[in-house]
């Protein structure tokens, strides 16, 4: 009983962790990697089946992938997060009239910029993720 319970708190807990990196891709401010890992680990943790669908999706898959298994992405989805953040950030900057908020806005872009210009450089194109297998739990180490 207390696994089954587990299993349905990691899958609560990894789609709330989804929804909130899905919101991140739009929203300036709101991490969308981090959450998307926290996702991934609770599926690992509890469902296969939804453990492959995230790491096959279509929007997020590969980045998931290249990012947990080479800790590295493309040059053009750097450049492309650093454009976003910062033209979100600016944004943000401009529309907020408070120091404090927009000195934190800035310290957040600098640290995200700097955690993005350290991840590798992908430099081959991966070949395509095979198909997922069927849903079979994981077992947990």
């Amino acid at each position: 009983m207390k696994s089954s319970l587990k299993k349905y708190l990691l899958i609560a807990f990894g789609s709330l962790s989804l929804g909130l990196g899905a919101l991140g891709v739009v929203l300036p401010v709101l991490p969308t990697t981090p959450f998307l890992l926290i996702a991934l680990y609770c599926y690992l943790r509890s469902s296969r089946r939804l453990y492959d669908w995230l790491l096959h999706h279509r929007l997020f898959g590969r980045y998931l992938y290249n990012y947990v298994t080479y800790r590295a992405v493309p040059q053009n989805t750097k450049i492309g997060a650093l454009i976003l953040l910062w033209a979100g950030l600016i944004t943000s900057m401009i529309l907020v009239d408070k120091l404090f908020v927009r000195l934190i806005l800035f310290a957040v872009g600098i640290a995200v910029s700097i955690h993005i210009l350290l991840l590798k450089t992908l430099e081959k194109v991966q070949e395509p993720l095979p198909d997922p297998p069927g849903d079979t739990p994981r077992e947990e180490n």
